[in-house]
């Protein structure tokens, strides 16, 4: 491939959680002069051709990819997947049953919502999904913090996932999910290359160097919520197990004035590296 320039590996459209459709995320990474840019919608791959139209149409080079959810130790765990063979029935079976686990995970929320005295439906929600340009893939939880925002009951994201939707708050919900060993043989039989998303978000860096002996092939150094103690953490963890080093914005678009989790190009890579995660040269 021999691209020069920078490459943006972790966003997100409204596929998944994103604000924007696939084919803005690739012409706001056109526009900041990026070379790449990765797809890596939740549990999903329904944004790439979209985005891939739109690359060939702009003359910028779309990453297809996945952001898998998983538990491990009752730690929600991410799992990005690069360059697997995206069109595969089998594959896209496999992630139909994640999503069944989201609207499951999302039925929990809002039943514990209601339990807390809070009027919220599926039916807000997706209605909420539909009103910023949603027509496919999974809903998540900033989906539930805006509806919480619309009906009054909380004043901003934060806040909404503080009290009710962070790990641990009074609406958060987490049923029995894929493990990521199981995350890492999924990628590796669709002809896809695996890397731990935001190490730095799990507070568990044993746990990661559980999933790195198990076949992790890489881990995301450079992440909008890292700092500069995490980056240099996980770049010698990757020195010292041979990983490949990724980095990403992890954009969702902007909320309320405010870009979760950061804006894209934020955090790029060199994009030579889409050579380490494409060896063979898929396009």
């Amino acid at each position: 491939m021999n691209l020069t320039g920078k490459a943006d590996l972790h966003t997100h459209t409204t596929a998944s959680d994103g604000m924007q459709r696939p084919a803005d995320n690739v012409a706001i990474a056109k526009a900041k002069g990026l070379a790449a840019i990765a797809i890596t919608d939740h549990d999903t791959v329904d944004g790439i051709d979209e985005a891939m139209e739109a690359g060939e149409r702009l003359g910028i080079t779309v990453v297809p990819g996945v952001e898998i959810s998983t538990v491990a130790e009752g730690i929600d765990i991410h799992v990005l997947g690069y360059y697997m063979d995206w069109k595969d029935s089998g594959w896209r079976s496999k992630l139909e049953r994640l999503l069944t686990l989201r609207e499951q995970r999302n039925e929990m929320i809002i039943e514990k919502l209601n339990g807390l005295g809070m009027a919220v439906t599926l039916q807000d929600i997706e209605d909420e999904a539909r009103a910023h340009g949603k027509d496919s893939g999974s809903m998540g939880r900033p989906h539930i913090a805006a509806v919480l925002i619309k009906k009054g009951y909380v004043g901003s994201m934060q806040e909404a996932f503080d009290r009710y939707l962070a790990q641990g708050a009074a609406a958060y919900a987490n049923p029995p999910r894929l493990h990521p060993f199981e995350a890492l043989a999924w990628i590796r039989e669709a002809g896809g290359t695996s890397v731990i998303a935001h190490p730095g978000l799990y507070g568990n860096d044993e746990l990661v160097r559980e999933i790195v002996a198990d076949g992790a092939q890489g881990i995301e150094v450079y992440h909008s919520d890292h700092d500069e103690a995490d980056e240099a953490r996980y770049l010698k963890l990757a020195e010292e197990f041979g990983l490949i080093v990724t980095g990403g914005s992890d954009f969702h678009g902007e909320r309320q004035g405010v870009i979760f989790h950061g804006d894209i190009g934020s955090r790029t890579v060199d994009a030579s590296v889409l050579d380490l995660l494409n060896p063979a040269g898929l396009a």
